[in-house]
């Protein structure tokens, strides 16, 4: 567990970022937040999520902290860095929630001060809806949670990302490097999202909502999507995400010429295959 002395601010109170107000101020920590909406503070001001917020960029509030998570979009946290992170003082820890880290991870460690640390991490949480009023702290409950160190990080940072996933109560704490996590992550996070996406625009037929059953809306939940992010998130990761489209479109295929041919067997195999596979998430 974190050391309850620490100073945390956490920049972004978006869903992730509130949701990470919520536990951390829970477990009795300290979490004071800096967002661009007053609304916003006053709302988690009034939940109790955190004992102090600011839309203004408080050098004294940054310089105090100990332990700065952004909880921004990648674009826009690496901007905040560039124009902000002199603010930061030596000795702080800073992480993020960022969902891509190849674009992210080396130019945020390049442009921090000598003697802050940035120890990226993913956690594997959310919701399809944006937005303070829907942060939840028990979304971080059986999920899984991913450090990203790099040769720049000390055993110490790394050490204090890790007991931060802890705290918030992630299941299972990991580690991937820069370019293991966005090849994983186009996979399991980025494609699931393409071909909900893909599933949706197939048909415009209005009165689908009246016919359908919990395999559709369980395989399309995902498809109502925060566009501004995902959008973002897909060309950030384009290389290694367009990369498993076209594993997922030479998968599809494969079934499709099963359908297509009549081959039963073919296709019963391809069915064992897929429910052995899934089997493995259920352990």
């Amino acid at each position: 567990m974190l050391n309850k002395d620490l100073k945390i601010l956490i920049v972004g109170l978006g869903l992730l970022g509130g949701s990470y107000a919520k536990k951390l101020t829970a477990e009795g920590y300290h979490v004071k937040a800096i967002t661009r909406d007053p609304k916003t503070i006053q709302y988690a001001l009034d939940n109790k999520m955190i004992e102090y917020g600011t839309t203004e960029l408080d050098a004294e509030l940054i310089g105090e902290s100990n332990l700065i998570i952004f909880a921004l979009y990648p674009k826009v946290f690496i901007k905040w860095i560039g124009k902000n992170g002199h603010m930061i003082k030596p000795g702080t820890v800073i992480t993020d929630v960022t969902g891509v880290k190849g674009s992210v991870v080396e130019m945020v460690q390049d442009m921090i001060p000598d003697g802050v640390e940035f120890i990226s991490a993913h956690p594997m949480a959310g919701r399809e809806s944006s937005g303070i009023a829907y942060a939840d702290d028990t979304i971080f409950k059986g999920a899984n949670y991913i450090v990203v160190p790099t040769e720049k990080n000390s055993p110490e940072a790394i050490a204090v990302c890790r007991e931060l996933g802890d705290t918030l109560g992630f299941e299972k704490i990991s580690e991937l490097s820069v370019e293991a996590h966005d090849k994983m992550i186009a996979f399991l996070s980025q494609l699931t999202h393409c071909i909900a996406v893909s599933l949706m625009c197939a048909s415009d037929d209005p009165d689908l909502v009246k016919y359908t059953g919990d395999s559709f809306r369980d395989l399309t939940r995902i498809a109502n999507i925060n566009d501004e992010m995902w959008s973002e998130l897909f060309l950030l990761n384009r290389d290694a995400l367009v990369q498993e489209m076209d594993r997922f479109r030479e998968s599809f295929d494969k079934l499709y010429a099963t359908v297509r041919d009549g081959k039963r067997e073919e296709m019963r195999e391809l069915m064992r295959t897929s429910s052995e596979r899934r089997r493995n998430f259920n352990k």
